[in-house]
């Protein structure tokens, strides 16, 4: 009968109900909204639902994360850097660079945008972040969560804060269709969300085979430490455009693509525990994240203000608030708040421009924090 209790007793305290504190169950609830989001409301499942589920994972068994566990050693690539730079070559091969090319000056929202970021940098030191950890944090503005997880890493914030940056920057680009429109209607008027732009010109094939080769080769001339992203970034889009290496884009893409957003996901959120969480530089974070994604957008918006003014009514200023890099989500968000307006206007191919913009000027910023504190 001894025998009987004892045994008992051993697995009552093995289960989570034994060991779990209150932050974890509070992070297990967070989750469960993440999923709901996911599910029910379509806010990007392929981020959310990995990454919320990592999250219930490693808050009712920890050890999941730990030295040892599964998803450490999923976590090790993360902080290599080596997912994130795989998830820029699939963006690459995905995404059709044809509009940043027809229409150059989308470069210009791209940058614009990219305010968001360096705001966001001087706000982290002013709240008590040091350099490393405020140029990490800022890179939230751009909506881009493999950026962010990229910089975090090379930085070596990869113990503390970047399983808080990663969820941030992953929420933020869910949330892209919620957080983005009001900024986006404050600062225009209703012409000009109405305004039509013309049809963008046929861009040929030789441009489209160039514009990789040459935008790695001047930008990393310029500044080498943008190679890992930019480069995996062209690379994959010389795949698509190419037309020669069909089984390589088809693998970039597609099966590649989506392992590699299994396993950063799922690894990412596996660091949101309740003890590395719930605290007050988490809430810092998030809220910093919050800030340089509205001044990033309204940046663009301002910057497609000016635009509107100098071209007297060619352009639509809401395509400046797809230069954040959240592709092709602002883009889309752009497209439904110019046809809320007037259901004939089509805008996404014109916001498509500053949204391939803002991915290369994100990962420019990350290079530019990268060669100021020396990392390689």
């Amino acid at each position: 009968m001894e025998y009987i209790v004892d045994t008992l007793r051993n697995l009552a305290e093995q289960t989570a109900f034994a060991n779990l504190e209150l932050g974890n169950y509070i992070m297990i609830l967070v989750a469960c909204v993440f999923l709901v989001l996911a599910i029910k409301f379509g806010f990007e499942p392929l981020l959310l639902v990995p990454i919320s589920f990592g999250m219930l994972l490693s808050n009712m068994f920890p050890g999941i994360i730990a030295e040892g566990g599964l998803l450490h050693y999923f976590y090790q690539l993360d902080e290599w850097s080596i997912l994130p730079s795989l998830i820029f070559m699939g963006v690459g091969a995905m995404t059709d660079f044809g509009p940043l090319i027809a229409n150059p000056i989308s470069f210009l929202l791209g940058a614009a945008a990219q305010f968001g970021i360096y705001s966001a940098y001087f706000l982290a030191i002013a709240m008590g972040f040091n350099g490393k950890a405020a140029a990490a944090i800022s890179i939230i503005g751009g909506a881009d969560g493999p950026t962010s997880i990229f910089l975090a890493g090379k930085l070596g914030m990869g113990g503390t804060l970047m399983g808080p940056i990663a969820v941030a920057a992953y929420s933020y680009m869910a949330l892209v269709p919620v957080i983005q429109p009001p900024v986006m209607k404050l600062l225009t008027t209703k012409k000009q969300r109405q305004t039509k732009m013309g049809q963008l010109r046929p861009v040929t094939k030789l441009e489209k085979i160039l514009f990789p080769i040459i935008v790695t080769i001047v930008v990393c001339m310029i500044l080498p430490t943008t190679a890992p992203l930019v480069g995996m970034l062209m690379l994959g889009n010389l795949f698509k455009e190419s037309g020669v290496v069909k089984q390589l884009t088809e693998t970039a893409s597609n099966a590649m693509m989506y392992i590699v957003v299994i396993l950063l996901g799922t690894s990412v959120g596996a660091t949101t525990t309740a003890q590395s969480f719930l605290n007050i530089d988490t809430l810092k974070i998030v809220l910093l994240g919050l800030v340089a994604f509205i001044i990033g957008t309204a940046s663009g918006v301002l910057i497609g203000d000016l635009m509107y003014f100098f071209s007297k009514g060619k352009i639509n200023p809401l395509i400046g608030s797809a230069g954040v890099s959240a592709v092709p989500m602002a883009a889309r968000v752009s497209q439904k708040v110019g046809a809320d307006e007037d259901p004939t206007n089509f805008l996404l191919m014109h916001a498509m421009g500053p949204n391939v913009a803002g991915v290369i000027g994100t990962a420019v910023a990350a290079g530019t924090f990268m060669a100021i504190y020396g990392v390689k």
